[in-house]
């Protein structure tokens, strides 16, 4: 009873200064986080607004933009939020292809105010006020959560808060402040991996296990994506978005060329999580099941089971990729592009790169899992025999 009492009082000095040096972190990337800067007769803030009534409709539907209402409305609008709230103007509301809110009496928006002196300012339409039916969903998801998952459930939802707030408050404005893009990807993701199989397994042999060969995995994924991206030409300032990002480095310390490796990173490790403990999980059921199998045994096993894992894995990781640039697909197709020229697309080089990285970090996770799964239970029953 003494043991395990100083076992337990180990464990919470250890979260406690865990989660001492978290917030301690937290604070370090963020206490000088820039913002927009206002003043008294200067400024720009983005706030709440409320339609009290759409005093002109001069918009058409528009049949060349399938339908979309084209044109403008004229709306008193109360302000919601902000300094400025509680005052109730008019503004115009112009809609576009492009920039389309169309309200009515009663909705919610949201609007941009430029202050351009003492209790002078122009209010304009910004967008829908999307803020509570957001947060509505992520409600919703942490309650399915727990009502199906249970105990369980309820872990894996801190476990994916922490790892939100590790990559938009750790590694984005670490980044930003010139730290190496990549080691700190790396260590945000093993200490983000570390918490979600602690949280959801406890310290034992199949989650030491499925970490380690997630490791693997996302290492060797990175590695690939650095050796094609070199032999290929291809560097973060083929990126998409690489010239918005160019000139924050003018007002940061960014570095641009790591963050393609770092998005091979992120966007592949909830895959090969998930497959590392399917096998890891696999391979300690077994070995529990049948103590007497080696680790040669184990590992086959381990293979068997995670052959079929890393088959659909793989094909969600290429789909989620060939997902988010479904627009550009349909716009390269209708536009006829051959295969030479399409190959030979900065583009298209980046999403493959990333596909294929971050497929052959799961390919290679299930035998690391497998092995080390293996070893980690044989290993165990040879200490405790």
């Amino acid at each position: 009873m003494n043991w395990m009492k100083h076992t337990k009082l180990i464990k919470g000095i250890t979260l406690a200064i865990g989660c001492v040096l978290f917030a301690a972190l937290l604070y370090y990337a963020n206490h000088d986080r820039p913002g927009y800067f206002t003043t008294v007769d200067s400024g720009v803030e983005y706030e709440r607004a409320r339609v009290i009534e759409v005093v002109e409709d001069n918009t058409q539907v528009d049949d060349s933009t399938e339908g979309i209402l084209r044109g403008n409305m004229k709306l008193k609008i109360e302000l919601l939020s902000g300094r400025y709230k509680g005052d109730v103007l008019e503004v115009m509301n112009y809609l576009s292809y492009k920039y389309n809110v169309v309200v009515k009496k009663g909705d919610t928006i949201s609007v941009r105010i430029d202050t351009t002196g003492e209790n002078k300012y122009t209010v304009t339409v910004y967008n829908y006020d999307r803020s509570k039916l957001l947060l509505g969903l992520l409600l919703l998801f942490a309650i399915a959560m727990v009502a199906i998952g249970g105990i369980q459930g309820a872990k894996a939802v801190v476990a994916l808060a922490v790892t939100f707030v590790s990559i938009i408050f750790l590694l984005v404005p670490l980044v930003l402040k010139g730290f190496p893009s990549i080691p700190v990807t790396i260590v945000i993701i093993a200490i983000t991996t570390v918490i979600s199989f602690l949280l959801i397994g406890g310290i034992q042999s199949k989650t030491v296990a499925a970490f380690l060969g997630s490791m693997v995995g996302v290492i060797l994924a990175a590695a690939i994506a650095m050796v094609a991206g070199k032999l290929c030409h291809v560097s973060g300032f083929q990126m998409e978005d690489a010239e918005n990002l160019y000139y924050i480095k003018f007002d940061t310390a960014l570095k641009v060329r790591g963050l393609f490796i770092c998005g091979v990173l992120i966007a592949s490790i909830g895959a090969v999580m998930d497959v590392a403990m399917s096998v890891s999980s696999a391979v300690n059921e077994l070995h529990v099941v049948n103590p007497t199998l080696t680790v040669r045994e184990l590992f086959r096993s381990g293979m068997t089971i995670g052959r079929d894992a890393m088959g659909t894995m793989a094909n969600t990781l290429i789909l989620a990729f060939a997902g988010t640039s479904l627009n550009m697909i349909i716009l390269l197709y209708s536009y006829g592009v051959t295969f030479t020229q399409l190959m030979n697309t900065d583009y298209v080089a980046v999403e493959i790169i990333q596909s294929i990285a971050g497929s052959l970090g799961i390919v290679f996770t299930v035998p690391a899992a497998a092995i080390i799964s293996a070893w980690l239970c044989v290993g165990k029953q040879k200490r405790q025999a």
